[in-house]
């Protein structure tokens, strides 16, 4: 019992860590595993050990014969089912063909490269050659988002890493899927008429289970046969169900079945399936916090010995420095990504948390089928992950820098809000060469923009989401213009430090606006009106106009008379340096001669030489 709590209680610390310190969760629970595991059964107790033991003298532990077996199986089934939900078609076609070619053309350069090399190195047989470097074909969001997010960079660069991670995953863990299965059936003595038909079969019940239960459940849930309070642990329940049954056909069949399941109903009409999403992802915390500390724990010292040689040293400095750098630059043939850039993609590559599960489950089931080396797929594959992720993790930021990639100064803009006087606004903006990015909680807000080619996401600014999204990581201004007080100042209070690198902007309430002071006003998105104001002036003229501006006195004179004009808001300021929010422009105390001025509203005829539209 206490070593179960432990596993959990330490599972759910090793999280917090890397949430605090920007890491990826894998690291500390690896380590935290190694520890309680091989280190402290080697230097930190008398009688040889392990604080946590999985299992014991093979039939005593936590989980005794072939339980912890059983345990991983229907766990990975689980994140491998998350991980369907999330592959999307439409995604693939919109990510533009470098990142189609990465998860294509390179991954079947890893795929060949690896195995040749692992072959070559370590003398592993073809089969377990190509096992291997099938599960380090995956990348993984959790572990590039917690690397990058702290590093500007341009959206380009943080688009083709993160979209890399995500539709790798499923893609890379079915390729590992099959080739175990491959290797089950032949019994690692040659693949025989009959073992070549127990692979089809595998096949045929895996994608046959997979497709048809993902429907019946889509069905289900759509037609509301499933009361609410329900949803999820059904869903959990049809997960286990189709995994069990497709390996009772067919063994071997199960993961393959959950992966289908997953990206079926993921590209499916499904009502609810964010809401499946986010369960999912709390439940997938949970396992691999307590799956990556056991199977960590469950590594002998003898298993981590047979790395301690330079042929080690060698497939990591091949795999890493060579075959990667081959795949990117391959994949991006042709593309608009500068040398350095491609540099900088082929340099971040860490491998993830399927990798390391699947690698277990299937290094130890092949041990126990007595195929000859496998007892090097687990640790080879576990040195894979913790060597690219250390690497990536301290040596990204400065390698953005070394290769000129690194962002010195973040220009893009988040508006948060994305109502119509916030797309006028964005889109004056972006007609001024900055890169503008819109929120909104609001479907159809974020319909309309996206209609009107933004880039606009469907967020919550009271969810996490937003400071998970790499792409954002050139973001410097933040501007919340809702019509709600309460989500501006959240969202000045919150993500200030985060997106408001060079100024955070929000719209005043009515009582600030008659009792602020002039410095709470610098910190307003306009000085003098709040967002009743803005909307009253939209109606009324849905145009930002532009004034040319030849000294400080005309300046004066100018603002004046937009005053006089009730539904007429001053917003930017334009000289030879940039572009300022009237209220940023009057802090930074720039000469007041040769600036263009624009305003919503109608024009006042002070040498008008342009418009912005609705």
């Amino acid at each position: 019992m206490i070593e179960l709590a432990g596993i959990i209680i330490l599972g759910i610390l090793a999280q917090w860590f890397a949430w605090k310190f920007k890491i990826p969760a894998i690291l500390p629970l690896i380590l935290i595993g190694l520890l309680v595991g091989p280190i402290a059964a080697t230097y930190l107790t008398d009688d040889g050990s392990k604080w946590i033991e999985p299992i014991w003298n093979g039939q005593k532990g936590l989980f005794p014969g072939e339980y912890l077996y059983y345990f991983v199986s229907l766990a990975i089934s689980i994140i491998l089912f998350e991980g369907g939900l999330t592959l999307k078609r439409s995604e693939i076609k919109n990510t533009g063909p470098v990142i189609t070619k990465l998860i294509t053309l390179g991954s079947a350069i890893t795929f060949f490269g690896a195995g040749i090399v692992a072959h070559l190195v370590f003398n592993l047989s073809w089969e377990l050659s190509f096992l291997f470097s099938g599960l380090i074909i995956v990348t993984g969001p959790t572990v590039i988002t917690p690397i990058l997010r702290n590093i500007p960079l341009k959206r380009d660069i943080s688009t083709v890493l993160k979209w890399e991670g995500i539709l790798i995953d499923p893609i890379g863990a079915l390729v590992a899927v099959l080739v175990f299965e491959f290797i089950s059936v032949g019994g690692g003595g040659g693949f025989t008429k009959t073992a070549l038909i127990e692979f089809g079969k595998i096949l045929l019940f895996g994608t046959t289970f997979g497709f048809t239960f993902a429907h019946a459940l889509a069905y289900a849930i759509n037609k509301k046969m499933i009361p609410h309070y329900l949803l999820n642990v059904v869903s959990l329940s049809a997960v286990l169900l189709v995994f069990v049954e497709s390996e009772i056909f067919a063994h071997e069949s199960g993961l393959l079945a959950v992966v289908v399941m997953g990206m079926v109903l993921g590209n499916s009409k499904l009502n609810n399936i964010k809401e499946l999403l986010y369960f999912k992802e709390s439940l997938s915390v949970l396992l691999i916090s307590i799956l990556f500390i056991l199977l960590a724990a469950n590594i002998d010292m003898k298993d981590l010995m047979l790395l301690y040689t330079w042929k080690t040293a060698t497939l990591f400095a091949i795999v890493v420095f060579l075959i990667r750098p081959i795949a990117v630059f391959a994949s991006t043939l042709n593309s608009n990504l500068k040398i350095n850039e491609k540099i900088f993609i082929s340099w971040v590559g860490p491998r993830g948390i399927v990798a390391a599960g699947i690698a277990s489950l299937f290094g130890g089931k092949l041990i126990k089928q007595g195929v000859e080396g496998a007892e090097y797929i687990t640790p080879l594959v576990f040195m894979i992950v913790l060597g690219t992720v250390l690497l990536n993790a301290t040596t990204a930021r400065l390698f953005a820098k070394l290769v000129g990639v690194f962002l010195k100064k973040s220009n893009a803009i988040l508006f948060v809000g994305a109502s119509n006087p916030s797309r006028l606004i964005a889109s004056y903006l972006r007609e001024k060469g900055k890169r503008v990015v819109l929120i909104d909680s609001n479907k159809n807000f974020i319909k309309l923009a996206q209609e009107e080619d933004f880039e606009a996401l469907n967020v919550n600014i009271y969810d996490d989401d937003l400071t998970n999204n790499i792409e954002l990581s050139d973001v410097g201004y933040l501007i919340a213009i809702t019509g709600n007080d309460s989500v501006n100042k959240h969202a000045i209070k919150n993500f200030s430090k985060i997106f408001g690198e060079h100024g955070s902007f929000r719209l005043a309430t009515s009582e600030e606006l008659k009792t602020a002071s002039t410095e709470e006003r610098e910190s307003f998105f306009t000085p003098l009106d709040d967002y009743i104001n803005l909307s009253e002036a939209y109606r009324e003229n849905p145009v930002i106009q532009e004034v040319k501006v030849k000294n400080e006195t005309e300046y004066i004179a100018i603002l004046k008379d937009l005053s006089k004009e009730e539904k007429s808001i001053p917003l930017f300021v334009e000289n030879n340096q940039g572009i300022y929010l009237i209220s940023e422009f009057e802090k930074e105390g720039f000469e007041k001669k040769n600036l263009t001025l624009a305003y919503l509203g109608k024009d006042i005829g002070t040498n008008y030489k342009s418009s912005s539209k609705a």
